[in-house]
This record gives structure tokens, C-alpha cells and sequence, in this order.
């Protein structure tokens, strides 16, 4: 490897570090506000009377054997791209469920955390450093014909 090489994995590095860290920090704030929808089949009628209303849709999953969730990964990335909604593929579904607060919460029925829409906040408190964050590196990804981007919540 060659110093520059060296050097592009170590702002690689940093910078999925920074974006997964803005991606926590949008959904808890998303979150306090109400402004997610957790779960395919909730996603998808929101989707389909509010499109407007969505910012960024989060598919998460990490098992790739599920073909019908892939099957409706497909076509809620089709109607996201049709929709100009940024879209994210994320891997980590217990870090996500810890940051929704889901774990260890027993009084709560479990939701599907395999698809989550951002949308727009009744106050501008969500348009933060997270949020612009993570649309500025969906849109590089977009640039580089990378039209579904990875994100890996890391564990601390």
C-alpha cells in the first residue's frame, strides 16, 4: 500500500465514524420529536399519502437471506428514488434498536426496526448538523453511482 492509500482508509474511516455518529444523533432527536415512522408496512402507507413529508428512509437489516424483505427493501428504494427521498441502508439492528430504546424494554410489544422514515419536524431543531451530515454523504454516495448507501452503527 501506498501512503495515500494508507491515508484514503484512515478518512474512510473517520468519516463513516462521523456519519454514523450524526445518524444516532438524528434518530434521537427525531425521535423526542415524533417525527419516525418505524416499520415496512407503516413506512409504505405514509410513503404512499405523505411522500412529501419524508427526509430519509433507513433500511436496516442484517440478514440477507429474507427475500421477501428484500422485496420490499426493492420497491421502497424505487419509490424513494422517484420521490427524491434520501435513502440509507444500515447494518446494526441491535445498535439501533438500543438507540430507539427498544432493548430491555419489556412492556413495549417489539416494532420492525427494518424501515424507518425521518420526516419533516414541526420545528426546525431536526434541521442540525446530523441531518445535513448524513444528506451530504448520501449525496456523495449518489455521485460515485452509489445510489443506496452503507452505514454501519458502530458498537462503543
Amino acid at each position: 500500500m501506498t501512503l495515500e492509500e494508507v491515508s484514503s482508509c484512515d478518512n474512510t474511516a473517520q468519516k463513516m465514524q462521523s456519519v454514523s455518529t450524526a445518524l444516532e444523533q438524528l434518530l434521537e432527536a427525531a425521535q423526542r420529536q415524533g417525527s419516525l415512522t418505524v416499520g415496512v408496512y407503516e413506512s409504505a402507507k405514509l410513503m404512499n399519502v405523505d411522500p412529501d413529508s419524508v427526509i430519509l428512509c433507513l433500511l436496516a437489516i442484517d440478514d440477507e437471506e429474507d427475500i421477501a424483505l428484500q422485496i420490499h427493501f426493492k420497491l421502497i428504494q424505487a419509490f424513494c428514488c422517484d420521490n427524491d427521498i434520501n435513502i440509507v441502508r444500515v447494518c446494526g439492528l441491535s445498535k439501533l434498536s438500543e438507540i430507539l430504546g427498544e432493548l430491555g424494554n419489556e412492556d413495549m410489544e417489539p416494532r420492525d426496526l427494518h424501515c424507518i422514515l425521518v420526516t419533516n419536524p414541526r420545528t426546525d431543531s431536526l434541521k442540525s448538523e446530523g441531518l445535513e451530515k448524513v444528506a451530504h454523504y448520501c449525496e456523495e454516495c449518489r455521485c460515485k453511482n452509489q445510489w443506496v448507501p452503507y452505514i454501519s452503527l458502530l458498537e462503543r
